[in-house]
């Protein structure tokens, strides 16, 4: 938006999307923290907290009702999973939870069969399914349309080959949305969609990958050899896959990590208390100058934040594009979860440093989101184009 330009972003809530923020907040306090500090040292994914969300409609927020959704904005969605990070202290399962939304259920959403929606969202929506996204490859991460999987044209649909890296999902997934070039020579209008399967002959997980962080959230590599899928899994039309692409990655972007401002405001809270509880000198360490300000700095980080992140909903939710505003909002949302983070663990000093308090886990899992949904650097990239630079 530029000088000169006027819209009224209005970011009040009404009494029943507060209401039902508040029942978020208490159905993950009550049913998601369970066993959260052996899973996560297990690397174990907690199919039983997946199925009470489902229950509960987190999967399904933003579809229609027609595809077993729950028909809510985008606005409505935000402020949802907002409150499910504050209520929930599993930053993986919440991961896992985005990346299927976004990544998996938007593309097929927005661009799949009316075929493809009634036979894959329904069951991603209420946790009978589960979905995966495949776009990175072991040669090509920020560079994605790089990728080496191919799609060859055969009678009655496609051969594909290749393989997907860093996969979220994978070693649980029912299906995933994997992209594919028919033709290199194309480059980016090369790129086509498809939605493959578990079991389908040729598709495997070859892996799964041990991480820092988000270890409840499972992550693995895809292998694709001479496996056949019929025309009818192609998510739109041949060379389709960019814009799909580019539609799900704005989406993710402005989403994923809203449960981030929930764990913020819940690290700035739990650092207020321990900093006016914990006395030295004679007095709470709240007192000290320093201390203080690092609080205060967290505090200013959360509302930028969350401002950020509602100003994006805003614009999906009039129908503008927000593929710069997106980027904003990732890149401040992920590097701010880091930095307060830190500044959580400082505050509380030691006890910071140990697993029981739960602190350094946030900080590991909030690394992750420097990196995935295009890194930091990526996302300046994107703003740098953006201005014309």
């Amino acid at each position: 938006m530029k000088l000169g330009e006027t819209a009224e972003m209005d970011f009040s809530w009404t009494e029943e999307q507060l209401a039902y923020q508040k029942a978020v907040i208490d159905f993950a306090r009550k049913e998601l923290n369970a066993d959260r500090i052996e899973n996560d040292h297990a690397g174990t994914f907690p199919r039983d907290k997946w199925m009470k969300c489902a229950r509960f409609g987190i999967q399904g927020l933003p579809f229609p009702e027609e595809y077993g959704g729950a028909n809510a904005d985008i606005m409505t969605t935000m402020l949802t999973m907002e409150g499910l990070g504050y209520g929930c202290r599993d930053n993986g399962l919440i991961f896992a939870i985005n990346a299927q939304m976004w990544s998996v259920m938007m593309p097929i959403f927005s661009f799949g069969s009316e075929a493809q929606k009634r036979k894959y969202l329904p069951g991603m929506c209420n946790g009978s399914l589960i979905g995966a996204h495949g776009m990175t490859e072991p040669d090509s991460g920020s560079d994605a349309y790089s990728l080496r999987m191919t799609a060859t044209r055969c009678d009655g649909g496609y051969i594909l080959n290749g393989s997907k890296m860093f996969v979220t999902n994978a070693p649980v997934a029912d299906l995933a949305v994997v992209f594919a070039t028919v033709d290199p020579a194309k480059k980016m209008w090369g790129i086509t969609a498809f939605v493959v399967e578990k079991g389908t002959p040729g598709f495997t997980v070859s892996r799964e990958l041990d991480k820092m962080g988000l270890r409840t959230s499972p992550m693995g590599e895809l292998v694709f050899q001479d496996c056949f899928v019929p025309e009818e899994a192609r998510v739109g039309p041949e060379g389709a896959g960019a814009r799909i692409f580019n539609d799900s990655m704005e989406w993710e972007r402005s989403c994923i990590l809203a449960s981030h401002i929930g764990a913020m405001e819940r690290q700035l809270e739990y650092a207020i208390q321990y900093a006016r509880e914990r006395s030295q000198f004679g007095q709470p360490i709240g007192k000290f100058q320093s201390v203080a300000n690092r609080i205060v700095d967290m505090k200013v980080r959360l509302e930028t934040a969350r401002l950020l992140l509602y100003k994006v909903a805003w614009l999906k939710k009039m129908g503008k594009t927000a593929v710069m505003e997106a980027a904003i909002a990732k890149l401040y949302l992920s590097e701010s979860f880091v930095q307060s983070s830190l500044d959580a663990i400082r505050t509380l000093g030691s006890y910071g440093y140990m697993t029981e308090f739960e602190v350094e886990r946030d900080l590991r899992d909030a690394v992750g989101g420097t990196l995935y949904s295009g890194t930091s650097d990526i996302q300046r990239n994107i703003i740098a184009r953006m201005l014309g630079l």
